[in-house]
């Protein structure tokens, strides 16, 4: 077998990353090896922008990028299971892809790989340290070398996805899959109650999902070739202002593992963080050290038995519509956008622009869901937007707690995805629609997302 060697060197100014000689094994179509069950192909580029670019997550952040803290990647993992059904999932070090983002990059992979849309899953860190995203003039609200400079970057990302995707496909390979689950130690419920109501901060006794979903895949041999792990919390953990790229504590823990295991692929997969911030917070030191523990929580559970995960594996895309609250009059919007905080008021902005322009206010907001089913062995569920930590409870009441892996920032990240709880209690989370539509969810949306999911679920096969 040929293979073709790959040199990149890791920044980062803390781990003194040294560089690493990667060996990526071209494509070897000879078919599986007896033991194994699937063949895997791995793939990764860095997405770090070459010059300043404006950063997302922050409003307040209207300065370009000043310096890189470490690098940017994007990384692919192509799976085909023992009947030639093919899955491909991208993670990436970017706060999040719009819906028309998304599609119209999965569109270009399709085109290039032939691979269904219902194959294909885009998942984003959701990092604050990282470029805005976006293809339009349209899409933002500032102008000049900074638009040009986002839209450049953005354009480029979307090429890059495409190369990678194919290139993971090209480097199929015989593997094992195995799976298990360690904890995030630092994940904190950020919805903290005052006598003014609900603030971010910080709350002790809030829920969290502090699980860490661990995807496994090792060649014929026994060699660790990748593994695909996830958390649930925010990537927020330098100052509200920070000025340099990175990729946060899911970054880190990727180079830390991929440090420790030269030659194998990290992923990481973003949860249902919506209502969870890193705690302690507040530096890149802090990045660091969360990276640090969540790596070497993932090292930890990659020692232990895993279970086994065969096939075969059915893959699955779906929309959902969901409800939003009943618009407000017109008089009603002015005068609560007059009372309200800047994020809920950027919406009712958004929703009196779309009255002057003269068409209604919608009452749905269509967006895509996917399940991949793994056998009996393993479903995972693909949640787009801010998803809080309430859906990983009701999803496990509706479909049964084994063999699950919740992620979310699937695909459409559109904004929040509150529970009717959070929607009751109020708070940062029940902000709306940021992108790709306008308004306020219902509290009837959480019913309508558990119910159509268990549906699909159950069409596929899943036992509880």
């Amino acid at each position: 077998m040929k293979n073709k060697m790959i040199l990149f060197a890791k920044r980062s100014p803390k781990f003194s990353l040294a560089c690493i000689t990667v060996l990526i094994a071209v494509s070897d179509r000879s078919g599986f090896a007896q033991d194994s069950k699937w063949l895997i192909g791995l793939a990764h580029v860095m997405i770090t922008p070459d010059e300043p670019v404006r950063m997302s997550g922050y409003a307040s952040r209207t300065q370009s990028s000043q310096g890189v803290a470490s690098d940017l990647f994007a990384k692919a993992l192509a799976i085909e299971d023992a009947t030639g059904n093919r899955g491909l999932i991208i993670t990436s070090d970017v706060i999040g892809f719009s819906a028309s983002f998304a599609e119209s990059t999965c569109q270009l992979i399709s085109a290039k790989t032939g691979l269904q849309r219902n194959q294909i899953l885009l998942n984003s860190s959701h990092t604050h340290t990282g470029p805005v995203l976006g293809l339009k003039a349209e899409d933002f609200d500032f102008e000049g070398e900074q638009l040009v400079a986002t839209i450049a970057y953005s354009r480029g990302l979307q090429g890059k996805l495409v190369d990678v995707a194919a290139e993971s496909l090209s480097q199929l390979k015989p593997a094992k899959l195995s799976w298990g689950v360690g904890v995030a130690t630092f994940a904190m419920n950020r919805r903290e109650f005052t006598p003014n109501g609900v603030i971010l901060g910080f709350n002790p006794r809030g829920h969290v999902d502090r699980s860490v979903p661990i995807l496994r895949i090792d060649s014929p041999e026994g060699e660790l070739r990748g593994v695909l792990f996830g958390a649930a919390c925010h990537n927020t953990t330098p100052a509200s202002n920070p000025l340099q790229i990175s990729g946060d504590f899911a970054g880190y823990a990727q180079q830390i593992i991929e440090r420790t295991h030269p030659g194998a692929q990290a992923m990481f997969m973003q949860g249902c963080a919506g209502d969870a911030n890193p705690h302690p917070r507040g530096t890149e030191e802090l990045s660091q050290l969360h990276g640090l523990t969540l790596g070497d929580e993932v090292m930890r559970v990659l020692k232990t038995k895993l279970q086994s995960v065969t096939g075969p594996l059915q893959t699955s895309l779906f929309n959902i519509d969901l409800p939003l609250q009943p618009p407000p009059s017109r008089e009603e919007l002015t005068q609560l956008a007059g009372r309200s905080g800047s994020w809920r008021r950027f919406v009712m902005d958004k929703m009196l622009k779309t009255l002057d322009a003269g068409k209604e206010l919608p009452m749905h907001y269509s967006t895509s869901f996917a399940i991949w089913q793994f056998g009996q062995d393993l479903t995972l569920v693909g949640l787009p937007g801010e998803v809080v930590v309430d859906y990983v409870s009701m999803l496990e009441e509706r479909l049964g707690q084994q063999r699950l892996w919740i992620a979310a920032y699937c695909n459409d990240v559109f904004g929040y995805l509150p529970s009717a709880r959070v929607l009751k209690e109020g708070g940062y989370e029940t902000r709306g629609l940021y992108s790709g539509g306008v308004g306020f969810f219902s509290p009837q949306a959480q019913d309508v997302v558990v119910e159509r999911i268990g549906e699909e679920a159950d069409r596929l096969g899943r036992k509880p």
